[in-house]
């Protein structure tokens, strides 16, 4: 067995140094209840999600499809090319930038996680980096993209694959490694 030193965590200290949500309070209200009363619903049509992510802020291209159940942290945050597919249950975690390129799939439950900590702070500050999806790329069903990892032009993050680094373009990252 190794000994692994441990941090004496204190996270009543916290201070969330350096994260700016982007806008105020009311624009963040205004966009939780946007969020949770009428975009995430099946209901609402697909076709309109792109439109109520521009009045957020979001610079959204054309033909973008958002299915159901897709959570956005905040939309001025956001960049979408056109003719990107975002499927259900996907969460866009984006304390700092996600920039996606044209003709990006993002799959069914897929996370996008701009977020994390610094784990050897005794108050866990932040440690949040942008993602980007470059044209063509595919993050697929349940696949997870952490912060500050660029997913190339026409690579594939597969199901349920953490990339916790770049993925090369062309690049299939599966569970089992780069093929």
């Amino acid at each position: 067995m190794t000994a692994t030193a441990t941090t004496d965590r204190r996270l009543r200290g916290f201070t969330g140094a350096g994260y700016d949500k982007g806008r105020g309070l009311l624009a963040q209200v205004a966009w939780f209840v946007v969020l949770n009363v009428l975009f995430m619903k099946w209901w609402c049509p697909p076709r309109l999600r792109p439109a109520l992510l521009r009045l957020f802020g979001a610079r959204v291209g054309e033909r973008v499809l958002i299915r159901h159940r897709v959570r956005v942290q905040w939309p001025w945050k956001l960049t979408v090319g056109d003719d990107v597919w975002v499927g259900e249950d996907s969460w866009l975690i984006n304390l700092e930038p996600i920039i996606i390129g044209h003709d990006v799939c993002v799959s069914q439950g897929a996370v996008l996680c701009t977020g994390s900590h610094q784990r050897r702070s005794p108050t866990f500050e932040f440690d949040n980096a942008p993602i980007r999806l470059e044209p063509g790329s595919w993050v697929a069903a349940r696949a997870m993209v952490l912060r500050g990892v660029t997913v190339g032009a026409d690579a594939v993050v597969g199901a349920g694959v953490v990339a916790h680094r770049d993925v090369p373009p062309g690049a299939v990252h599966t569970t089992g490694g780069a093929v």
